[in-house]
């Protein structure tokens, strides 16, 4: 076999840095790309190579792609920017849609490169009537899924499509839908979401619905799309539904932290949600509830990912397993007590 090194974008993050070490794991060569300074650079494992740069700049994505000759390269494209906001924001576009856009050119320049895996989300993907389990979908329209960052999503997906069909690119789609899990060194909103109820500093929970996933899960999903996914196909990397009562309760119980009393009905949270967002603008601060989180709790969350179990061989743990390892990893770091 050719030497092969994996190109991967945003290897700093929670799915990034956990695909690093998978790949490292399995005696693969790896090439992280990292924004420069990143605080979050010195947990990419050591055997990986770093490159710094920024999807924007492509003269720093040349330096990521060029390898030496007869090297070939399976490029795993994780970087994105998640916002909880839904307001139209422009660096979300330029680095969630321009910097996949320069992606694809890099993967058609580089002859090289043999596939590319997008990391997408299932909220690219237009939401189902509450009852019918939403499936991979072959064409996005913006209009039809909510906030700034699932229409990033929606567009850059759409541009992996249309360079599969139109330029011969060869590329496969994978879409998480929640992150959970230990090692997420950069504490996203779901593992800050995690501690402030650890903490107590959850006064009130939501009346609603999430679908989370082991980052461990996706990350074994996504490496096996870049080893066994089709050409032109999208994978769905989901778990079961879980109640946002029920998860808290699970956490409650693994902990032994105390219970969050209340759970706001979501039209409740709603009007909180948006005297929240009126306040925070006056202010400039971050808003304590935003509309898009409440209408992400009372959406329709559940997601057929038989089609990633039967061509990948795409496995979940449970929630109960999950939150374990997560709680082990957060007293261990000393992020609670």
């Amino acid at each position: 076999m050719k030497n092969r090194i994996y190109l991967v974008t945003g290897a700093a993050g929670f799915l990034g840095g956990t695909i690093c070490r998978q790949l490292v794991e399995r005696g693969d060569h790896v090439r992280a790309f990292v924004l420069p300074n990143d605080k979050a650079m010195k947990y990419v494992p050591k055997e990986a190579e770093i490159v710094e740069g920024d999807l924007c700049d492509v003269e720093s994505l040349e330096k990521f792609f060029t390898v030496p000759e007869g090297t070939e390269t399976i490029v795993l494209h994780i970087a994105s920017i998640v916002t909880v906001s839904p307001d139209y924001n422009q660096k979300v576009i330029d680095v969630n849609v321009g910097g996949t856009k320069n992606i694809i050119n890099m993967c058609l320049k580089h002859k090289e490169c043999q596939k590319l895996v997008y990391c997408s989300s299932t909220g690219a993907i237009p939401e189902l009537e509450k009852g019918t389990k939403i499936k991979e979908v072959d064409h996005f329209d913006i209009d039809k899924v909510v906030g700034c960052y699932s229409q990033s999503k929606a567009m850059a997906s759409q541009a992996v499509l249309d360079a599969v069909r139109e330029q011969d690119l060869n590329a496969c789609l994978v879409y998480p839908s929640g992150i959970l899990g230990p090692e997420d060194f950069a504490v996203g909103e779901t593992t800050k979401t995690v501690i402030d109820i650890i903490n107590g500093k959850m006064p009130a929970g939501i009346d609603g619905s999430f679908n989370l996933c082991d980052v461990r899960d996706l990350a074994q999903g996504t490496i096996a799309a870049a080893d066994k996914g089709k050409c032109g196909n999208s994978y769905i990397l989901g778990n079961e539904e879980v109640t946002f009562k029920n998860f808290v309760n699970m956490l409650v119980a693994e902990a032994g932290c105390k219970k969050v009393k209340m759970f706001l009905p979501i039209s409740v949270a709603n009007i909180i949600a948006k005297l929240a967002e009126k306040s925070a603008k006056k202010s400039g601060k971050q808003p304590l509830m935003t509309t898009f989180s409440v209408y992400n709790l009372a959406r329709n969350n559940s997601f057929d990912s038989r089609k990633a179990k039967e061509e990948l061989g795409y496995v979940t743990r449970s929630y109960e397993e999950t939150i374990r390892d997560e709680v082990a990893w957060l007293k261990k770091e000393g992020k609670i007590a």
